[in-house]
């Protein structure tokens, strides 16, 4: 390999590095709405900045959710792999929580309608 090689290599992944910081660590604010879905019906919104416990009993099964402090975490769930209520807290906007068997999706919006065509 050649000096130039070695920065350009460098130089690439410095720019990656810097890309991957940016999209963990962007600013996209809080959002203002939790957006609760089940079976891809528009169950509920709430509000980020009313602490509540919230507790969805459907055809497939049962979930309750918390919001605290602006962040969401699935609290209990009677699916059988638990994967909702082992994922970490989220507060960010468009983060979500999913629970498969139970058809059920919570997302931070930012509280807006968005009718845009996502092509």
């Amino acid at each position: 390999m050649k000096k130039g090689d070695v920065f350009l290599i460098c130089i690439v992944i410095c720019l990656a590095a810097a890309g991957f910081f940016f999209w963990s660590f962007r600013s996209t604010g809080e959002g203002g709405t939790l957006t609760v879905t089940v079976d891809g019906k528009v169950y509920g919104t709430y509000d980020l900045s009313e602490d509540q416990e919230v507790e969805i009993d459907g055809e497939w099964g049962c979930n309750r959710f918390s919001i605290k402090d602006g962040t969401v975490r699935m609290i209990e769930a009677d699916c059988p792999d638990q994967y909702c209520v082992n994922h970490a807290p989220v507060d960010k906007e468009n983060e979500t929580i999913i629970c498969l068997p139970h058809k059920l999706v919570l997302e931070i919006t930012d509280g807006e309608e968005n009718n845009e065509i996502d092509a």
